[in-house]
């Protein structure tokens, strides 16, 4: 005789694992749920089931019910998200396949998107002209992407455009752009998620015209991340903000970038803090061009061609605090032939910027540059310590610039003076840290110990 306790205890086993249908279903039916097999897609059929899993998608969203998507693989191509999709499945085992040909998702204009649980694979096929990522989603007013994995799109992996809602503990690997690339967003989080050997970024975070964003990216690890399409900064960065304000990126562990840890061009009121920045191929940290507004502090700077750079007066770059930052390690060899002065600056600023607290070792150049040239206005610069540098700190003595005081801080070991002056890149006095009167009325050099 059948026993039925034992019957209905070993499939709620089958259910946790997702492969009893019946009790899956009853299961998941009690959160309104319902099995995708029973919408006619099935796991691990050889063609192609876009057609149905695109009507799987419209009879949920009509329902506004959630689906879940046993183990296995489903080959997928162009499919249009409907406005509401509530899809998940099992971590790392629920594989959407991308069938080639034009695209694998796109969205557009939707309500609510929830993604969980998937593995989306663009299998490195390339994706049509129109496709921005393997997975292309516009105008959505909600959306959650959760505890998936997003691997070898032909373009980004996830494309947002005017996106709110958060993507979250998913990995990101193997894109021929960025991993993540957002435009126009409005209250998106990002967070917690692994961005990892891209071709050309890894998080982006733009707007096409300077305006406030607020995203937060905050505690990502993005690593290994290239600059495939070349240039001098627009590619190669490991988190990038462009023309987005009020953007915060708080607790990320970025390594082995191609240019930049994280860089931020044109973008105002913006926060990089407690950030772990190791290997950098060019500045490891900056904020540059037309911001107002750059809170860069509580960092760890490990390897890079210039540790911190907070410039572009020239362009309005003004208004920054640098602050109880850790730089080291820096080189003078980059991924282009440098400008002048050249690689090897510890922490660099230009105009209305206090820069406070920070320890700067092994900076071959400078440990710290204030100032361009004539592109200097209301530079503080105290409390720092400065070990092993070319010089300790360079600072513009050109007609024009405005005021900056240097005072308090510790220099030991730099092999060309403590404070220099310079005319943009030629030293053009002595030690000033070994005098009294600068000679210079826009400078205040005082009280700074030299060993």
């Amino acid at each position: 005789m059948l026993n039925r306790r034992a019957l209905l205890k070993g499939t709620a086993g089958f259910a946790v694992l997702g492969l009893s249908l019946g009790k899956a279903s009853a299961k998941t039916a009690q959160r309104g749920s319902t099995n995708a097999t029973e919408l006619g897609v099935q796991p691990d059929v050889a063609h192609d089931q876009s057609k149905a899993f695109a009507r799987m998608l419209a009879e949920a969203s009509a329902r506004n019910a959630p689906v879940f998507l046993p183990p296995g693989n489903y080959v997928v191509s162009n499919l249009t998200l409907p406005a509401r999709v509530r899809l998940s499945g099992v971590a790392g085992a629920s594989r959407i396949l991308y069938g080639g040909n034009g695209h694998l998702l796109t969205a557009e204009q939707a309500e609510h998107i929830e993604l969980t649980g998937l593995v989306f694979d663009g299998a490195n096929s390339s994706l049509a002209n129109d496709a921005q990522g393997l997975l292309d989603l516009r105008r959505v007013a909600h959306l959650v992407i959760d505890n998936c994995q997003i691997t070898g799109s032909g373009k980004h992996g996830l494309a947002l455009e005017h996106a709110s809602g958060r993507v979250e503990r998913t990995e990101i690997s193997g894109a021929a752009d960025a991993g993540i690339y957002s435009v126009e967003a409005a209250g998106l989080e990002i967070s917690g998620n692994t961005v990892s050997d891209c071709g050309n970024g890894g998080i982006l975070v733009h707007r096409w015209q300077q305006a406030e964003d607020g995203t937060i990216v905050s505690g990502n690890r993005v690593q290994r991340i290239g600059a495939r399409s070349g240039g001098t900064g627009q590619n190669g960065n490991g988190i990038n903000a462009f023309r987005a304000g009020n953007v915060s990126v708080t607790g990320n562990i970025v390594s082995d970038c191609a240019f930049s840890a994280i860089r931020a061009n044109s973008s105002s009121n913006l926060q990089m803090t407690g950030n772990t920045c190791s290997r950098s191929g060019e500045t490891a940290l900056y904020s540059e061009f037309s911001f107002e507004g750059a809170v860069i502090a509580n960092n760890i700077v490990d390897g890079a061609a210039n540790g911190i750079s907070i410039v572009n007066f020239n362009e309005g770059g003004r208004m920054g605090v640098c602050s109880n930052n850790i730089v080291r390690n820096l080189s003078t060899t980059g991924p282009y032939p440098a400008d002048a002065p050249g690689f090897g600056v510890g922490i660099s600023v230009e105009a209305d910027t206090t820069v406070i607290g920070n320890v700067i070792e092994n900076a071959p150049l400078y440990g710290m540059q204030i100032g361009w040239g004539a592109y200097m206005r209301n530079v503080v610069a105290t409390g720092n310590l400065i070990r092993n540098a070319g010089t300790g700190i360079a600072v513009t003595v050109v007609e024009g610039a405005g005021n900056a005081i240097i005072s308090d801080n510790v220099i030991d070991g730099a092999r060309n003076g403590a404070i220099i002056g310079q005319r943009w890149a030629e030293p053009a006095t002595g030690d000033l840290a070994r005098s009294s009167d600068t000679g210079y009325a826009h400078l205040t050099v005082e009280r700074n110990r030299v060993s």
